[in-house]
């Protein structure tokens, strides 16, 4: 990566779209170049959307979930006899 380069980001959107920025290019099943129009564009993962690859919201008719949600480590158990540790705020 340059200075003059800036790094491609994908984040996945909870129960939506994967978001890609920076300058990549999209290719479609068949290799060809699929035409951005924005630095930012989402991708669908739900495959209900009407411009694929590209996202168009079909996710929420859907009720498309994701499991993207990072799990919680568990509690820790105290040691017999220790007091309890603290507990975390919910998230």
């Amino acid at each position: 990566m340059t200075a003059e380069t800036a790094p491609v980001v994908l984040t996945p959107c909870p129960d939506g779209p994967i978001l890609v920025r920076g300058d990549v290019e999209i290719r479609d099943a068949a290799g060809r170049v699929v035409p951005r129009r924005r630095a930012t564009v989402a991708l669908c993962r739900c495959g209900a959307s009407g411009i694929k690859p590209f996202c168009d919201g079909s996710h929420k008719a859907i009720g498309f979930r994701t499991d993207d949600e990072v799990p919680r480590p568990p509690e820790p158990v105290p040691a017999p006899g220790a007091a309890p540790a603290p507990r975390r705020d919910a998230s």
